[in-house]
């Protein structure tokens, strides 16, 4: 890996060149336009569009995968913590771990900076050699150039709403970079959102709704200027973006897909493989794409959701009351087809607890008014527990084990560690998604369009639009929406405060919206309103010291801001001494916003780059640039 990856020199080097060497006769020289240069692709609107084509993908990329890059958000938030518990690596202890040094590049140690700050970066870097290319296309008319222009706009808008509610204050960069530069600034969080807003608007008149799946929406857009507009309080409008797209875009009410008669509710048709390939869908506003048995390769990537979200039920810790081990991956065949015990692999998939849901997200939000949630706890078609499973090992049955064909029953020796990964309740309907590919060996998860925008968030969006403005009312209204699909009783204006919509959204969206990202633009909105925090004793926040004192520290003390306080009261793991073999969980005020890595900092020789307040290197922080609202802020 280079010095400065992020920032390395982009030109031909983000195409495939083909060369070919060793031929003379002048025949067999390529023609200039079989090069795949950008010269030559991006000579017209489907140029620059299959290379945007490239940064949509890539969207999939951090909810695929053994410990994906999406796990991060969960655990930065009120909903999980990190599972593994079996080794050193993984982020739970951030005091201790979460350094501006430290290497998060791998699914033992929660891909903090891989996914979170690099990928960002890269996807940047390739947007900005399409924009910076349009000057030199021709296009057939000015429409066509504000598409490709709009769905520009919106790929880089959509990394840099990533960058600035997980990192903060960051350079910005709207143009080619072609040569080596080390003269990056850090800009301000608050004018980089206002740009955002100019070009989000922009792409929202100008990107068709009509689309290829996968492709970027005009509603896609609107979702993301919605967040934009709440981030800098304009509330009324992010209404008026939010009621056209629920138009477009209704909720999915009534039984669906070509499969049906083989899911046990309406949750389960909405979450399926195919639902998300189903054109008759018409909740999905934008989707990552991989599609089961496509040969093209990255086509198909697996989602590994399984792996991330299931108990680790299989690796001898999960033994019957005789003492015995209670599951295998290869059952009896013949005993699973007489219906005596379950195939749990292919029922459930071989988990191994990369992301451990909290409490709060499997008790306290499934109250009384979820009993007939289709979501929820209370349904056991829905959702899992491990007492739901059958004993399934052979070995049992060779050996007599009256357990064997049991259901299970949590061992009282149990170590904290091993009840952390191996014992909780999941989303069965959530995060099943099967893998005939695998046969008989381990389902993680297989391939799966995902959701990465449906309509279902933007009335909970709306509900919240309405909270900001004291309209409890309407935002009951839009809360409702979602809860009478789901079958919940509905909430009334009594029942609205922050933790209420909140409740609401980790109902709907778990593994869907980035919870940490949530949480921090509620945060900022208190600080940015003054209003006070109801679920807090009317507590109010400011913008001064909202990662708290300046320099580094480990702080816990309430009243800095309310993503500390928010998970500090719903998550039962982070600072109450909960400890495994290797690490205890903890986590401060400041990380609330996770730490610039180092090595950007340093080989950023000739600019200057802040760290964010509490890690080490904070000190030497200056004030941020200021980006214009329109035209070029850095120069060629």
């Amino acid at each position: 890996m280079k010095k400065n990856r992020i920032f390395k020199t982009i030109s031909g080097a983000a195409l495939c060149t083909a060369l070919l060497t060793g031929c003379s006769e002048s025949w067999l020289e390529p023609k200039p336009l079989s090069f795949l240069t950008p010269e030559n692709a991006y000579i017209d609107a489907d140029g620059l569009l299959t290379s945007l084509a490239a940064a949509e993908r890539s969207m999939r990329h951090e909810y695929f995968g053994n410990g994906s890059g999406y796990t991060c958000e969960l655990i930065f938030s009120d909903l999980c913590i990190s599972g593994t518990t079996d080794k050193a690596g993984p982020l739970q202890d951030m005091d201790r771990q979460l350094m501006p040094d430290a290497n998060f590049n791998n699914a033992e140690n929660s891909y903090l900076t891989s996914h979170n700050w690099d990928e960002n970066w890269n996807q940047i870097k390739y947007t900005n050699v399409v924009l910076s290319r349009m000057k030199d296309t021709k296009f057939v008319n000015e429409a066509e150039k504000n598409k490709v222009l709009g769905t520009g706009y919106f790929q880089r808008c959509y990394r840099y709403w990533r960058l600035i509610n997980q990192f903060g204050d960051v350079p910005f960069i709207d143009v080619e970079v072609t040569y080596p530069r080390y003269d990056f600034n850090t800009c301000d969080r608050w004018s980089i959102l206002r740009r955002m807003k100019k070009e989000l608007e922009f792409a929202y008149q100008w990107v068709p709704e009509q689309v290829d799946r996968g492709h970027t929406t005009k509603s896609a857009c609107g979702v993301l200027l919605m967040k934009v507009y709440m981030s800098l309080g304009e509330f009324d409008n992010a209404i008026k973006v939010g009621n056209e797209i629920v138009a477009k875009h209704p909720l999915m009410v009534n039984r669906f897909t070509s499969t049906k008669n083989n899911h046990p509710n309406l949750m389960f048709d909405l979450h399926s493989v195919e639902a998300k390939s189903d054109p008759a869908n018409t909740e999905g506003i934008l989707y990552g794409v991989s599609e089961p048995n496509n040969a093209s390769g990255t086509g198909s990537a697996k989602t590994e959701i399984m792996a991330n979200c299931v108990p680790m039920w299989n690796n001898n810790v999960v033994k019957t009351p005789s003492g015995k081990t209670g599951f295998a991956v290869t059952p009896d065949s013949k005993d699973v087809t007489a219906g005596i015990v379950e195939d749990v692999n292919k029922t459930y998939g071989r988990g191994i607890a990369r992301v451990r849901p909290t409490n709060y997200f499997q008790y306290t939000i499934w109250t009384e008014k979820e009993k007939n949630d289709l979501r929820g706890r209370y349904n056991h078609d829905s959702w899992r527990r491990m007492e739901d499973l059958i004993y399934n090992d052979p070995a049992l049955k060779k050996a007599n084990d009256p357990w064997y064909g049991k259901k299970a029953v949590k061992p009282v020796n149990m170590s904290c560690g091993d009840s952390i990964r191996c014992w909780f309740s999941w989303p069965h309907y959530k995060v099943y998604i099967p893998d005939p590919t695998a046969g008989s060996g381990q389902w993680k998860g297989g391939s799966s369009p995902i959701y990465l925008m449906r309509s279902a968030e933007v009335y909970l969006m709306l509900a919240e639009c309405y909270y900001w403005k004291d309209n409890l009312s309407e935002a009951a209204n839009m809360l409702n929406v979602v809860r009478n699909r789901a079958g919940a009783d509905p909430l009334t204006a009594q029942n609205i405060n922050i933790g209420e919509i909140l409740n609401e959204r980790a109902r709907e969206l778990y593994y869907e919206e980035h919870r940490h990202i949530t949480l921090v633009r509620i945060a900022y909105t208190y600080a940015l309103t003054g209003k006070p925090c109801e679920i807090f004793n009317g507590r109010t926040y400011k913008m001064e010291n909202l990662c708290g004192p300046k320099g580094a520290s480990n702080l816990k003390d309430a009243g800095y801001n309310f993503w500390f306080d928010w998970i500090s009261q719903h998550n039962n793991f982070y600072n109450k001494g909960v400890k495994n073999r290797f690490a205890e969980y903890t986590m401060s005020v400041h990380h609330m916003l996770w730490p610039i890595p180092n090595k950007d900092i340093r080989a950023n020789t000739n600019g200057h780059i802040n760290q964010n307040n509490g890690y080490l290197g904070c000190e030497n922080n200056v004030t941020p640039l200021q980006v214009p609202e329109e035209g070029q802020f850095m120069k060629d």
